[in-house]
């Protein structure tokens, strides 16, 4: 048995090097559906805002499984398009799908929501995007203005839930304040926000927080349903779902990406300040520049200590981006206890360590950038309070503040437990 049972942990660790999974035990929403035979969409006309992350664990694509079963009639196309073929903040066109035939209706261009028109003909809007658990991230910003059309005009919104990567436990970050709501700052919820898209979706439907691209539009109730997954619990990252990971967008290649997108993505929107992987093949997983001593700034960061975070040095050349085909030097992190790793605070800890090392004041080098910093911040107090010391401590008590209210209000809504 004992010799069993090391041969089964061999072969575990070689699939998953692989990318291959062994037990798969969650079942997403799109397969729940298809084991209810389709229940909610027999007899309705059917439209689908979706994107290649939207398959089942043999990797059938959701167009491909409702356009066999149902009466699907138009897809929606959120950024980086229905077939992922959009770079990062492209704009993506309405046209027709090569493959389908169906009309794609663009909700990354001319608008950001649809519209009456783009919506007419349609009973019920399905929703399969995997959800990489980040506000900024433009996906539920998509969903939502999507609910409100579609509560203007009496259509349901059928969320098929999906697992969020970084679990259902962590909650970082101040909710959105007032004037500094946008396409990523969509809603008034923290920047991690321990949710499934099926969940966060009832919760902003609920709550009242669907209000719109500005904020301050009247919320809008719309008829939503979840069909929620099975064999997912909150303590689940998304290796242990036994699901195969498609990349939801081209810098989210891995499930460790997505958990790193917290970890590194407001210091990224200061381009001509650190690396943080973009470009090369650790994207969101690094911090570099040219300039950088890098077992210095390993050393510095090794003293604050911060809880179950580990770094290394590292060096590397990015393929492309600002740091193109240039020797560049710094650190990569690793988690040694992801429960207690305080993720979108390791980027300040980066900072603060790089400005007591080199005076490199970000807010000034990239001035142009620090309105989008401020957008997905949800708020400039983290800005201006930060840049005075570059001390993490000066802004701790605001970015925790919101946190376990914001829990209280959300466990409301949980499907899973």
């Amino acid at each position: 048995m004992l010799h069993r049972n090391i041969l089964r942990h061999i072969l575990c660790a070689a699939a998953l090097a692989a990318g291959i999974n062994l037990g798969a035990q969650v079942k997403p929403g799109v397969e729940v559906l298809r084991e209810r035979s389709f229940e909610g969409l027999h007899g309705k006309r059917v439209g689908l805002l979706t994107n290649p992350s939207g398959v089942d664990r043999q990797l059938k694509p959701t167009i491909d499984i409702l356009n066999e079963n149902v009466n699907l009639v138009a897809l929606y196309a959120p950024e980086h398009g229905v077939r992922g073929d959009i770079w990062a903040g492209g704009k993506v066109e309405s046209g027709r799908d090569e493959t389908t035939g169906l009309p794609v209706h663009s909700l990354y261009g001319a608008t950001r929501q649809p519209t009456r028109e783009m919506l007419k003909g349609i009973d019920v809007l399905v929703y399969d995007i995997q959800d990489v658990g980040s506000r900024s991230y433009t996906f539920i910003s998509c969903l939502g203005l999507a609910m409100r059309t579609c509560a203007e005009m009496g259509i349901t919104v059928m969320v098929l839930d999906r697992p969020n990567p970084l679990g259902g436990l962590k909650v970082e970050g101040c909710l959105v304040r007032d004037g500094f709501f946008s396409y990523v700052s969509q809603y008034r919820i923290p920047y991690i926000y321990g949710l499934t898209v099926g969940e966060v979706a009832t919760l902003i439907n609920e709550e009242g927080l669907n209000c719109g691209q500005k904020g301050n539009e009247k919320p809008l109730k719309c008829d939503l349903v979840v069909v929620p997954m099975e064999g997912w619990e909150r303590s689940m990252t998304y290796e242990r779902t036994g699901l195969p990971w498609v990349m939801p967008s081209p810098n989210i290649p891995y499930p460790r990406s997505a958990i790193c997108y917290p970890c590194s993505g407001l210091t990224g929107e200061f381009n001509d300040y650190l690396n943080i992987g973009i470009g090369y093949t650790i994207p969101f997983d690094a911090f570099a520049a040219e300039w950088i001593d890098a077992d210095k700034l390993k050393a510095r960061l090794d003293s604050y200590h911060v809880p179950g975070v580990a770094w290394r040095a590292v060096h590397y050349t990015p393929f492309y981006g600002s740091s193109a085909r240039k020797l560049i030097h710094g650190v990569q992190y690793y988690f040694t206890d992801y429960e207690a790793a305080p993720l979108t605070l390791i980027q300040f800890y980066v900072m603060q360590a790089v400005y007591e090392l080199y005076k490199k004041n970000p807010f000034e080098i990239s001035q142009s950038r620090l309105s989008m910093f401020n957008k997905v911040c949800g708020t400039d107090f983290v800005s201006k309070e930060f840049s005075k010391r570059f001390r993490v401590s000066d802004i701790i008590s605001f970015w925790t503040a919101d946190v376990e209210d914001f829990r209280t209000l959300s466990e409301k809504y949980y499907i899973y437990h």
